[in-house]
């Protein structure tokens, strides 16, 4: 008995040992990545079939079944048995205002432009509040002591400089979030934080280019903005306006010349009314359910989804945005069932998952993390999202070839940037370049994909990036000039990551908060 019990003991060690990937079987999986076949799924996801891949529309679709027929096919099964992903969006149409201030009509694109999809509705003051450049920072703020809940706000554009000319908040020349097109979403942020109702900001140069880009698209009827549904928990939408320099004159008559906050006493009178028709898209989700650890999960993301056709009808083809990031998902999975298929599968969980309405404000993967999850939040371990990895930025200052920017991989957990450094060391010893990584980086590419929305519920992540290029959304973003042997470099670098995320002992830990 004590033979057979002995017997019994050593088999299972040696089932155990042989079912204990060694690095020689993940290099193998890791080789079925090839440029070839990366080559051969791009040409046909960025061709003209796909029309640009517009969210809601025809094209979009087909780049959904598409992905859905690749996990199909090689059999990586379904999230609940259904691939699709319904994302219920809201094409936003031009809404119809009136508005008046002192008894002065103003109107839509000459003097303002609405930029929320705010509830339908009347309402007046007899008294406004200047707060100057409308930032809430711990640095600086122009809110202290103001009175601002349930009220109309007008505030201006940029940030405040110290006599040498540099900004307050970064102490140089840069600008932080709170200057240029970003300055309006955290101005936004923080009034609606503060419960104002209404917010005017005036900044001439943005609202110069901001209304004759809506002018144009309600005349020629193009690029459409789309939006989620209200969720009922969040409370009603802050009205927001991007108001031209006289109608910021009219509200506060010193604006120009002053940043000093205060109370005006102006008399405005606004009708709203929210015109929205339905344009539904989907994500896309397949999963390889972990050995050991299967309630945990590594969510692997890119979005399908590109800008459509443009005025004169040229195809935007999206082949690196994110043409790129999207075949690289499909090999990385292949890479991974092909390790399945060996007795070798992942400890943890790996999603796959294909977003929707990036371009249109990373709708897709806010949908999936605050309305939907397919599977808990709590228990995803880390999210590695792929978005534009197959070309080269003219604008780096080097020659090596072999880099690649990496984006957030510090900024939640210590544990994933190192883990990140050691597999790139040990496989594929591709540059890093952190430079998109600092915290006043003018360009806010870590707000400006779809990692965010899983960075800001403190899911540890890593943004893939090979920069912007001057086919940066445009039609000549085309699959022949994506460069294919980095892109099959770096699909290989993150499945490694991917790979030892999933099969680490311990899930990587998050030792710093979301701001």
């Amino acid at each position: 008995m004590k033979k057979l019990l002995l017997f019994v003991a050593v088999s299972l060690m040696v089932f155990s040992c042989k079912k204990e990937a060694t690095q020689e079987d993940i290099i193998t999986y890791s080789n079925s990545i090839t440029q070839d076949e990366l080559k051969e799924k791009l040409y046909v996801y960025a061709s003209d079939e796909y029309e640009g891949r517009e969210t809601g529309e025809p094209g979009q679709k087909k780049a959904v079944e598409y992905i859905e027929n690749h996990y199909e096919a090689i059999n990586i099964p379904a999230i609940n048995g259904n691939y699709i992903q319904n994302v219920p969006l809201n094409i936003v149409k031009t809404p119809k205002v009136t508005m008046s201030v002192n008894g002065t009509a103003f109107n839509y694109f000459d003097d303002y432009i609405s930029q929320t999809a705010a509830a339908t509705g009347n309402f007046s003051a007899d008294e406004i509040v200047y707060a100057g450049y409308g930032i809430d920072h711990e640095k600086y703020s122009d809110y202290t002591n103001l009175d601002v809940k349930g009220k109309i706000v007008v505030v201006k554009g940029g940030e405040p400089k110290d006599k040498a000319g540099n900004n307050v908040l970064t102490g140089s020349k840069e600008g932080s979030k709170w200057s240029g097109r970003s300055g309006l979403s955290s101005k936004r942020n923080a009034a609606r934080e503060l419960g104002v109702k209404a917010l005017f900001i005036m900044d001439t140069e943005l609202f110069a280019r901001y209304s004759k880009f809506y002018r144009e698209r309600e005349e020629k009827g193009g690029s459409k903005s789309l939006s989620l549904p209200k969720q009922a928990d969040k409370g009603e939408e802050i009205y927001q306006f991007l108001i031209s320099e006289n109608l910021g004159k009219a509200l506060v008559s010193n604006i120009t010349e002053s940043a000093e906050a205060t109370p005006v006493k102006a008399s405005v009178a606004i009708g709203y009314e929210s015109i929205t028709v339905p344009q539904p898209s989907e994500n896309v989700a397949a999963i390889i359910k972990g050995t050991e650890k299967p309630d945990e999960y590594v969510v692997i993301s890119s979005h399908l989804d590109h800008i459509g056709i443009n005025s004169e009808g040229e195809i935007n083809n999206g082949a690196d945005d994110d043409g790129s990031g999207t075949v690289a998902m499909l090999e990385i999975a292949e890479a991974f069932k092909a390790a399945v298929d060996k007795g070798h599968g992942p400890k943890r969980s790996i999603v796959f998952l294909h977003v929707t309405g990036e371009e249109k404000g990373l709708l897709g993967s806010k949908y999936y993390t605050d309305y939907e999850p397919l599977v808990p939040l709590a228990n995803s371990v880390a999210n590695l999202n792929i978005d534009m990895i197959g070309r080269v930025d003219p604008k780096r200052d080097s020659d090596n070839r072999n880099y690649l920017y990496l984006i957030g991989s510090d900024k939640l957990s210590t544990d994933l940037h190192n883990l990140s450094e050691e597999v790139n060391k040990k496989y594929t010893n591709i540059e890093f370049d952190y430079k998109y990584n600092d915290d006043d980086d003018p360009n806010r590419f870590y707000y400006r994909s779809d990692h965010y929305n899983f960075a800001k519920n403190n899911i540890p992540i890593i943004f893939y990036f090979n920069g912007t290029h001057d086919d940066y959304h445009r039609p000549s973003d085309t699959a022949d000039k994506i460069e294919y042997d980095l892109l099959e470099t770096r699909t290989k670098l993150i499945f490694h990551t991917a790979w030892e995320v999933a099969n680490r002992e311990q899930r990587v830990v998050v030792d710093k908060a979301a701001e």
